[in-house]
């Protein structure tokens, strides 16, 4: 009985000595994330040539925002007395969505009338960063490149991945948030 009781503690003596971290089998440097970064800087660059040629098409001043994309105002309200919405207030709006050649991928009666609530919810980007710009009553036309539209992944419907759009929006009313 000691004889196997010795073998048992001798072979778990053996078993339990330290684990030994593994080694990589090759070591990988950022190549993949550098080349990520050069195709994004030239997706960006041709974008960008592709939207200025519809604005310089156009003949209209467009605007550049902060935010990264273009607009103009359609219908502009001159007064004061309206104001942009804030944190949480409630936005009633119309828009639709083209492709950058004009075609309409979603028609206002597509998407219907929404309703937001101001950064509180999810909006894409430059949709979100456009209506802080505008009043009740101003339609306003917005160039978004892919990077502010629906990015690399698209709407996983009619818009495929990395497209610029452009967005006809109409704001029909902001309710004031009562905290604001």
């Amino acid at each position: 009985m000691n004889k196997l009781l010795t073998l048992a503690i001798v072979l778990m003596a053996l078993n339990c000595k330290t684990t030994e971290a593994r080694r990589p089998i090759s070591v990988k440097t950022g190549s993949f994330i550098d080349a990520s970064v050069e195709r994004n800087k030239k997706l960006i660059a041709q974008e960008q040539i592709s939207i200025e040629k519809i604005m310089e098409a156009q003949n209209i001043n467009y605007i550049a925002s902060e935010s990264g994309f273009w607009y103009y105002y359609n219908h502009k309200i001159e007064t004061d007395t309206l104001k942009t919405p804030l944190f949480g207030d409630i936005i009633n709006y119309n828009y639709n969505i083209k492709a950058l050649d004009g075609n309409l991928i979603y028609s206002k009666e597509d998407i219907k009338t929404q309703n937001y609530a101001m950064d509180k919810e999810e909006l894409f980007t430059g949709l979100r960063e456009g209506l802080k710009l505008m009043k009740t009553g101003e339609t306003v036309t917005f160039l978004f490149p892919s990077q502010k539209a629906y990015g690399y992944y698209g709407d996983e419907n009619k818009i495929g991945s990395n497209t610029p759009i452009i967005c006809e929006v109409t704001v029909n009313s902001i309710t004031q948030n009562q905290t604001n």
